[in-house]
C-alpha cells in the first residue's frame, strides 16, 4: 500500500507540472485562434479545466453521501486559489521585479461577478446547500455569467493575429485532462495516507481534497508567473473560483439526497471559513483592481500576506 501511494503522489505532480507548461503555451495559441483574448480563454476553458478535479472529486463524495467533504473541498479549494496560488504568483513576479497590470477591459465585471458567486454560495450554505433548488440557482448563476463573458469578449479591443499553430485547441485540452488525471492521483494517494490517521470528512474535505484539487491552479500560476503570464493566471483563478461555487457546489443537489447529505451538516462550523474566503476575496479584487487601473510594481510582501492567511484559514479549520 505504501509503495502504491508514493507512486500515486509521484506521478501526480509529475503529471501536473509538465502538463502546466503545456496548458500555459496552448491556451494562448488557442485564444489568439479564435481571436478572443487569453483572459477570458484563462476564465472559461483552463478555469473548467483546472475546477476538474473539484468536479469529481465532488461527484465521487456526492455519491457516498459525504456532505462535509464536499463542502471542505469547494470551501478549501477557493480559499486555496487566491491566498496561497495568488500570494506565490505575486510573491514570483515580485521577487522578479515586474511591473505588472492587467489591461482587460472586462476584468472589473469578472470582479464584481466573483464577489457576487461568493455572497450567492455564502447565502446557499446558510440556507440548503444540498437541495435541488439550491443546485439550480447555482447552475443557472454560472449560465447568466457564461453568456455575459461571451458578450464581453466581443468587445475586446486588442486582439492578436491568428496562430500558425495547428491542432492548438486539441492539445491544450490533452493538456487539461493530464492535470486532471495527475491531480486526481494525487488526491488518492493523500487519502490513503489520512485514512491511517483517521482524520474526519471536514478537514479531509478543506485540507488535503482542497489542496490536491488546487495542484493545477498552483502548477498552471507558477508556471504562468515565471514567464510573465501573470494576465493568464488572474483570469484562471476567477474563472476557477466562480466554477467552484457555482458548478461544483451544484452537483450535491442534482442527486436528490438533501435528508442524507446534510445530516451532519452544521452552518456554524463553517461560518468563520466562509467570512474568511470572502475577505480574501475582497482584497484580491481590490488590488486587481488597482494593476486593473494602473502599472504597479508586483509586491512579494503582499504576496506572502496571501499564503500567510491560507495558513490562519487552516488554524480556523483545525479549531
Amino acid at each position: 500500500m505504501q509503495v502504491i501511494t508514493i507512486l500515486y503522489l509521484t506521478l501526480g505532480i509529475a503529471l501536473i507540472w509538465k502538463a502546466s507548461e503545456a496548458l500555459e503555451k496552448y491556451s494562448v495559441l488557442t485564444a489568439q485562434n479564435f481571436n478572443i483574448s487569453p483572459f477570458i480563454i484563462g476564465s472559461t476553458v483552463i478555469a473548467l479545466g483546472t475546477s476538474a478535479p473539484e468536479i469529481f472529486t465532488t461527484l465521487f463524495a456526492a455519491l457516498k453521501n459525504q456532505g462535509n467533504l464536499i463542502v471542505g473541498n469547494v470551501i478549501g479549494s477557493n480559499i486555496a486559489n487566491l491566498s496561497l496560488v495568488f500570494g506565490l504568483t505575486l510573491f514570483i513576479l515580485g521577487v522578479k521585479k515586474k511591473v505588472i497590470q492587467e489591461k482587460s477591459i472586462e476584468l472589473k465585471w469578472n470582479l464584481l461577478t466573483l464577489i457576487s458567486a461568493s455572497i450567492i454560495m455564502y447565502i446557499i450554505f446558510l440556507i440548503r446547500p444540498f437541495a435541488i433548488l439550491s443546485s439550480i440557482i447555482l447552475i443557472s448563476s454560472l449560465f447568466l455569467i457564461i453568456s455575459s463573458w461571451s458578450i464581453l469578449s466581443t468587445q475586446e479591443t486588442e486582439r492578436k493575429p491568428p496562430s500558425k499553430t495547428k491542432h492548438a485547441m486539441y492539445k491544450l485540452l490533452f493538456s487539461i485532462s493530464l492535470i486532471s488525471l495527475g491531480a486526481y492521483l494525487i488526491i488518492q494517494g493523500a487519502n490513503d495516507i489520512l485514512k491511517v490517521f483517521n482524520v474526519g470528512e471536514m478537514f479531509i474535505g478543506f485540507t488535503v481534497v482542497a489542496i490536491g484539487t488546487s495542484l493545477p491552479e498552483i502548477a498552471a500560476s507558477i508556471a504562468l508567473s515565471i514567464k510573465g503570464r501573470y494576465e493568464a493566471v488572474a483570469g484562471t483563478l476567477i474563472g476557477s473560483n466562480i466554477f467552484n461555487g457555482l458548478l461544483v457546489l451544484a452537483i450535491p443537489g442534482l442527486f436528490n439526497r438533501e435528508q442524507i447529505m446534510s445530516k451532519n451538516w452544521n452552518f456554524q462550523e463553517w461560518e468563520n471559513l466562509l467570512i474568511t474566503l470572502i475577505i480574501i476575496t475582497i482584497i484580491f479584487c481590490i488590488y486587481m483592481r488597482f494593476i486593473n487601473l494602473k502599472p504597479r510594481k508586483a509586491s512579494s510582501l503582499l504576496g506572502l500576506l496571501f499564503v500567510t492567511s491560507y495558513f490562519i484559514s487552516l488554524f480556523i479549520a483545525y479549531n
